[in-house]
């Protein structure tokens, strides 16, 4: 019954330890990982609307954009799947490198898989920014892809790993928060080279992705790694002296024992893959499965990718199109700060439904707007007050996001999945992530050029059924030890009959 779908509200067992700088410090350095996501995020499609960038590389759009006939159609001056190739080869790429970075993160260990990442995203970086045609461009997107695969996969586990119950929500978070610093500086970068006049701005727009690339490469050389991964390489004593570390006490034996039983289980399995797709799993393979599809059918990377494309197609100026994609940056990252402040004292769930209602009303609303001003041919133009209005419209939709589904949508795959199947979870929810970023950065012009103003409505709809689903099927996982998850499923109405009573750590015991 759906009264049953709110569990688990309370604490889980309670460690000796506590916060320590040391733990604070590894995580905020980790969580730079996500600088290299967010950067070619807010890059990539504000690139892709600099005059100079098209003229060079996509003369045709370049030719399109710039048609003044008096029916020429709104909605579809920018449709050009070579264009869109550009920004959506990048997750292509993240997609196959997720499965391959899994098996690297769990024998090598995160650091290493976050080392390896940012390696190959510099590289990738060199390529972009020194390109002179379309192959470089689409090789150095490649790498790019490889470099955001292999951090996507480490990063999220590694702060879910090393963080105390209490505050995990909050350090893991830390990964959204540099994914939105990224998309911010990507913003306001671009305003300022598109601005100069040599033509050359896209270069050093592009060529600056090598920045975020060197602080992540830099920064996990020098990062332990986690406890769990130390012990699932199998050094125990090196295991639990990092883990007193980083709990800041010499008493973790309790912690400890949980680790070690949950490696002994890990242990037995040989093939995690296959084993995700056991019954007992069942819960940890839907939802790593339905919370990157749904994050990305909320039609977020239609903001984050195009927005001066978007804007420029509403009308826009270009310079005006360049300043509302560093507002909706600014929106980003401020609210943002609100998931961190709220997942660990309010909970994951409030949080997905709050945002769910928020972003439903501000795409109706957004699609409305643009219907009034375009309707179905793409012919007119907004005033100064509607397009204000479409520009609040869309930073409401973008702070519900970064404060729920955002930020959620990968701290819940990465906490609650066992030991033995959490890097095959892990690269399950970057490979269903990428791919349906991938679609949408590839597919959104010329679905907004068929679709229209319904696109909006198209969205909106996804995000009526995602919200429905969390409400039934998501039960709360603040303040549960990452070790103890299961108690969480087998309380909860719905996944409790997947989960054997062996499954279950200790003898604490959830109510439903």
């Amino acid at each position: 019954m759906a009264g049953g779908a709110f569990v688990a509200q309370g604490s889980g067992r309670k460690y000796e330890g506590g916060v320590t700088c040391f733990v604070i410090i590894t995580c905020l350095v980790a969580a730079m990982g996500g600088l290299i996501f967010g950067y070619d995020i807010g890059i990539s499609g504000v690139v892709t609307s600099m005059d100079s960038f098209l003229k060079r590389f996509f003369p045709s759009v370049y030719r399109k954009e710039h048609e003044t006939r008096d029916d020429n159609n709104m909605y579809c001056k920018f449709d050009s799947h070579l264009l869109t190739l550009f920004t959506s080869s990048l997750y292509l790429a993240a997609l196959v490198a997720s499965f391959f970075s899994s098996t690297v993160t769990r024998l090598f260990g995160r650091k290493i898989s976050m080392l390896f990442g940012g390696l190959v995203f510099l590289v990738g970086a060199i390529f972009n920014g020194a390109a002179t045609n379309i192959a470089m461009l689409i090789i150095g997107r490649l790498l790019l892809g490889v470099g955001v695969g292999f951090a996507n996969q480490s990063v999220p586990i590694y702060l879910s790993e090393m963080a105390p119950a209490q505050i995990r929500g909050a350090l893991n978070i830390g990964f959204q928060m540099a994914i939105t610093i990224g998309i911010l500086a990507a913003n306001l970068i671009n305003y300022g080279t598109a601005q100069i006049k040599g033509g050359y701005g896209w270069r050093i727009s592009l060529g600056l992705a090598a920045v975020p690339a060197l602080m992540i490469t830099i920064g996990s050389f020098f990062l332990p790694d986690t406890p769990n991964s130390i012990l699932e390489r199998g050094h125990p004593e090196q295991a639990k002296r990092m883990l007193q570390k980083i709990r800041g006490t010499d008493s973790v034996e309790a912690e400890f024992q949980d680790l070690m039983d949950a490696s002994e289980a890990a242990k037995k399995v040989e093939h995690p893959w296959k084993n995700i797709l056991q019954p007992k799993y069942r819960p940890q393979l839907v939802i790593c499965t339905m919370i990157p599809f749904f994050q990305q059918l909320t039609g977020i990377n239609v903001i984050m990718f195009y927005a001066p494309v978007l804007f420029k197609t509403l009308g826009f100026g270009d310079n005006a199109s360049l300043m509302s994609a560093v507002i909706t940056g600014v929106v980003n990252l401020v609210c943002t700060l609100v998931s961190v402040h709220s997942a660990d004292r309010f909970g994951r769930r409030i949080l997905f439904l709050e945002g769910g209602v928020q972003m439903i009303i501000s795409q109706i609303l957004v699609g409305i707007m643009i219907a009034i001003n375009f309707g179905t041919q793409g012919v007119g133009e907004l005033s100064k007050g509607s397009a204000n209005l479409v520009l609040f419209f869309i930073c409401t939709y973008v702070a519900a996001f970064a404060w729920s589904w955002g930020p959620l949508g990968w701290l819940v795959p990465s906490e609650i999945c066992p030991l033995e199947i959490r890097s095959a979870g892990q690269a399950i929810n970057v490979s269903v992530n990428m791919f349906f970023t991938f679609f949408i950065g590839q597919f959104f012009l010329s679905m907004l050029c068929h679709m229209k103003f319904g696109l909006f409505l198209f969205f909106a709809g996804f995000v009526v059924l995602m919200t429905i689903s969390v409400f039934f099927f998501l039960p709360e996982t603040k303040n549960v030890p990452i070790e103890e998850m299961n108690r969480v499923w087998k309380a909860h109405w719905f996944w409790g009959k997947y989960i054997p009573d062996d499954a279950v750590i200790g003898s604490q015991t959830y109510t439903a």
